[in-house]
């Protein structure tokens, strides 16, 4: 628990800052009106995509790729990793602004309708155009810390930067005139600044050791990183095209069933960077013993991570199931778009804690290299989300598609958690 905290702590305060970030982020798209926040919830799915990817998933393969490395008592691997993990983050950053900031209007409209991605082009264009690529590499930079055990370090630049960006979005947004478009710009502005941070932290040998750029390219090492990454960037993308699905089938009823499920889905994927604080201890905690070949460590520290991260997101989750109309409220002022998100939250609150106990499960599994769980645990979760909803939906109208989403949440943190077991994570014990 003590190894824990120590690394956890500073992480912890960074989700803290940045999930207070993105609250803002909801109240002010919210002040610019229902069609700007029906827009702002279509592109949340890819913009939280783009994170739980470049941070969490492809982030948790570099991390767990350099703690392997180093608990093997092999540093010159873990100096050239960095080189490819690099060449990853800015191939993925460049998919990204090419399909979103080239064609925000045909890919969110499929989403969202055409108003919807309208109001939200501009935005789309700033946040992934010029902030895609230095998100993916401040992130991956951030992975390569955290993998040398450097998590004050990978958190002291994130920091500042994240306690910058809610005044630099306001003053964009309000004052300079630039609306929603604002929020992205302040965005893209911010990973700029993260990555020139996190680079030099880097290169200074921050992580504990030296990179190495003049090595050549090996497709080993790259396979180090993407046989956790590709597969944690896989479920990324599952649970996230969960919200987009779900969305899509949403938008029939209106730009305010949009907006309201924007809140819900928000409030859903905050759980994600309060585990995060937890999860990414567990990467490389769980990395260094498995390094190591101490896999009932590895189970050991499994389980007291995700109980804490069960401590951390269970007051948040309560706080939504108790209070949806006041947490509703706070987000959005439209009558209508208040009482549907107020439904949503008294439904899928609940299953909040869970959820962020899940994800714990979810970043200690990278740190391991067994992921088929998770995979599984995802894929439960669109089935139960999308096809449970489409069946629901049928006898319960919206109040059907907020319980599927609700038990698709449970399903993902249930089998996230029987993963961790002897029969699948190897060793006595």
């Amino acid at each position: 628990m003590r190894r824990i905290l120590a690394l956890a702590a500073p992480t912890t305060l960074l989700a803290a800052v940045q999930a207070g970030g993105q609250l803002f982020e909801t109240w002010l798209a919210a002040r610019q009106g229902t069609a700007a926040l029906a827009g702002w919830a279509v592109v949340l799915p890819f913009a939280l995509l783009m994170q739980m990817m470049s941070a969490g998933a492809m982030g948790g393969g570099v991390a767990s790729a350099v703690a392997r490395a180093l608990g093997a008592r092999r540093p010159e691997e873990a100096a050239a990793l960095v080189l490819h993990a690099v060449l990853i983050a800015v191939a993925a950053g460049l998919l990204f602004a090419i399909a979103l900031a080239g064609f925000p209007r045909a890919v969110l409209g499929l989403v969202g309708g055409a108003t919807a991605a309208e109001a939200a082009a501009g935005y789309s264009i700033w946040l992934f155009g010029l902030g895609a690529v230095p998100a993916w590499l401040a992130n991956t930079l951030a992975s390569v810390l955290r993998g040398g055990g450097r998590h004050a370090v990978a958190a002291r630049v994130m920091l500042v930067t994240s306690l910058a960006y809610p005044p630099l979005a306001w003053l964009l947004a309000e004052p300079l005139g630039m609306g929603l478009a604002g929020a992205g710009l302040a965005y893209a502005l911010a990973m700029l600044a993260a990555t020139i941070g996190q680079g030099v932290v880097v290169l200074r040998g921050g992580a504990g050791f030296q990179p190495t750029f003049r090595v050549p390219i090996q497709g080993a090492l790259f396979w180090r990183i993407l046989s956790v990454g590709l597969v944690a960037s896989l479920l990324a993308s599952v649970a996230n095209l969960t919200t987009i699905l779900v969305t899509a089938r949403i938008r029939d009823y209106g730009p305010e069933a949009v907006a309201a499920y924007g809140v819900s889905a928000r409030l859903e994927f905050l759980m994600i960077p309060l585990a995060f604080g937890v999860g990414s201890a567990l990467t490389a905690l769980v990395g260094r013993a498995v390094g190591a070949g101490d896999w009932a460590e590895a189970r050991r520290i499994a389980w007291t991570g995700a109980l804490l991260a069960l401590a951390v997101t269970g007051p948040a989750g309560l706080l939504v199931a108790i209070f949806p109309g006041a947490v509703a409220g706070a987000f959005a002022s439209d009558p209508a778009v208040v009482a549907l998100a107020t439904q949503a939250l008294a439904i899928i609150g609940p299953a909040l804690p869970g959820f962020g106990m899940g994800m714990a499960f979810y970043f200690a599994a990278m740190g391991a290299g067994r992921m088929r769980w998770p995979a599984a645990a995802g894929l439960a979760r669109i089935a139960i989300a999308v096809g449970g909803g489409w069946l629901l939906e049928r006898s319960l109208g919206l109040e059907g598609q907020f319980i599927a989403v609700a038990l698709g949440v449970t399903a993902y943190g249930l089998l996230a958690a029987a993963a961790v077991r002897p029969g699948v994570w190897p060793g006595k014990g």
